[in-house]
């Protein structure tokens, strides 16, 4: 039976949060996203910390997936929360972290935006690194598009509370703001670095609007 929406699944819901025992510490892993795309194709988005690799082949699984099911990969940036399973899927035709195309040990650079398949735009989005980017899915299964964001967004909350974000780092404040309030035009939902999938919606919009001018 043909897929007539892309499917997006988040494997894995991101966290982060300090230590108990050691306010100098903290735990995080990121969001891990799967796009099912309506041809067959399989994007991964974000995989782990290298400690990771039974739980995401577990996780694929789960949704009657082998490794190499897997075409193209996406890491939102380079931090090793994001990139540590890259390894698993040395049959995907591209590895894409952050600006970085690669195959092998071909490499070349991207602007953006970067069409990886018809409906999934790689869209670059400055501010918590440099060369951060987020991947776009149009025509979606939840009804709008789909923004994955990675770290431009910590979680829901940093909406209200600008410290989340920028505690967590931000190479570039003033672009991760103006980054932040362009996804909010272009997304329906967003799924961020560190936290469960949200709705956009226009009262969430003018609040980061309001944010660039800070």
């Amino acid at each position: 039976m043909p897929i007539l929406k892309n499917q997006v699944i988040v494997l894995q819901e991101g966290y982060s949060y300090k230590d108990s025992t050691d306010a100098t510490t903290m735990h995080a892993n990121c969001s891990c996203t799967l796009i099912r795309c309506r041809d067959g194709t399989n994007i991964i988005v974000d995989t782990l910390t290298a400690w990771d690799g039974e739980n995401l082949t577990t996780l694929l699984k789960t949704q009657q997936l082998q490794l190499h099911d897997i075409h193209i990969v996406v890491c939102t940036h380079g931090h090793s929360d994001h990139v540590g399973c890259n390894y698993l899927f040395q049959q995907a035709r591209l590895h894409i972290v952050g600006s970085s195309i690669s195959n092998r040990d071909l490499y070349y650079e991207h602007s953006g935006p970067l069409d990886i398949h018809g409906e999934v735009l790689v869209e670059q989005t400055p501010g918590h690194t440099l060369s951060c980017v987020s991947v776009i899915v149009h025509n979606s299964h939840m009804g709008g598009t789909v923004g994955i964001c990675g770290d431009l967004f910590e979680r829901r909350e940093d909406i209200e509370d600008e410290q989340i974000w920028i505690l967590a780092g931000s190479e570039n404040e003033k672009q991760q703001r103006e980054q932040r309030y362009r996804m909010s035009q272009l997304c329906n939902f967003i799924i961020p670095g560190h936290g469960p999938i949200f709705e956009v919606d226009e009262a969430l919009r003018s609040k980061l609007k309001l944010k660039q001018n800070v």
